[in-house]
């Protein structure tokens, strides 16, 4: 029989945001050995899983919390979001009860590890994230616009009101601000569109693909979140050939490199729009940026991210009292 998984995601397909993309693409990685299903929640009443893998210390606490009361001897992950390291960890006792409860720790790029107390480290497994790479696009020399995009649902941690305000700073010729994201609070996405910058375009929630699409059309992508735990958007950018714009926040350090040149003060819209005139205006700069996001983007291919997932359940399910007796390492394995 195969070992049943089960992720649990505060997210669902319909909110098309960070924690639902590595939810479906672990469920995907692991589909082809175990079997795989992703829920938003666990109680006792429910059948209980080989491995259970929580997304989010604070909204899938209760469901770790209650999986590993009722069935200690059985593994358990716990996948570290931004505002589990940046924030909740801090403020929350039940954040940080997850800390403890589970087997496995995942910290999505290596700045978090600094802020997990010494005694868990132990535990804590860097996996970077994954896209799959996408033909960059050719950019015509003679186009009217030269696109700066920023994917992100409008909520305070990612900071829209930074881009919104960098658009009226910007001077490059042709700099057009695109903004791809749902307002998540209403007083954002009334900012967005009341926004008086000609440049800055809302476009709203769009499909996952056909944000990726829109994102490889564009001359770079600016990032402004004031605390990532290891965003999917760089990575998209990244294996697209688009160049990154990012928050100096250890989250994004953590993704780009301590010497990445794209980094501006999180919050000051003016260093922003300085930094988009700058990829627009001088070719050296560009060059740069585009060469050190090509370095980065071996890192965030998705044979490695399965490779390392693979073998982190692959390790717990085999440790688990009585597995060596009906597991051989090989998962899915009877």
């Amino acid at each position: 029989m195969r070992r049943r998984i089960l992720i649990i995601s505060p997210a669902a397909a319909r909110d098309n945001n960070g924690n639902w993309q590595t939810a479906s693409r672990w469920a995907r990685f692991l589909r082809g050995h175990c079997q795989v299903e992703v829920a938003r929640d666990w109680s006792e009443q429910d059948p209980a899983p080989d491995l259970l893998v929580a997304l989010h210390a604070r909204r899938s606490a209760a469901a770790l919390a209650a999986f590993t009361a009722r069935h200690p001897d059985r593994p358990s992950v716990l996948v570290l979001t931004g505002t589990d390291l940046y924030r909740d960890i801090a403020i929350d006792a039940n954040a940080r009860a997850s800390l403890h409860r589970a087997h496995a720790l995942v910290l999505l790029q290596p700045a978090g590890l600094a802020l997990l107390p010494n005694d868990l480290r132990s535990r804590a497994h860097v996996i970077y994230q994954s896209a799959p790479s996408l033909r960059p696009h050719a950019r015509s020399p003679n186009a009217r616009h030269r696109d700066i995009c920023m994917v992100g649902h409008l909520r305070e941690e990612k900071d829209p009101l930074t881009f919104i305000r960098a658009a009226g700073l910007v001077t490059a010729p042709g700099a057009r601000l695109l903004h791809i994201g749902g307002a998540l609070d209403p007083a954002l996405g009334e900012a967005a569109a009341q926004a008086e910058s000609p440049r800055y375009h809302w476009l709203g929630a769009l499909p996952h693909a056909a944000a990726r699409q829109r994102l490889k059309r564009c001359h770079a992508m600016a990032i402004t979140s004031k605390m990532e735990g290891g965003a999917n958007v760089i990575i998209e950018a990244v294996t697209s050939g688009v160049p990154v714009l990012a928050s100096d926040i250890d989250g994004n350090r953590g993704m780009l490199g301590e010497d990445y040149a794209g980094y501006f003060p999180a919050g000051d819209a003016a260093a922003l729009a300085r930094l988009i005139d700058r990829s627009i205006t001088d070719p050296h700069f560009d060059t740069l940026l585009r060469g050190q996001c090509a370095a980065r983007a071996l890192l965030f291919a998705p044979a490695a991210e399965q490779a390392a997932v693979c073998k982190l359940v692959d390790n717990l399910l085999f440790a688990a009292p009585g597995a060596p007796n009906q597991y051989d390492r090989s998962l899915g394995a009877p």
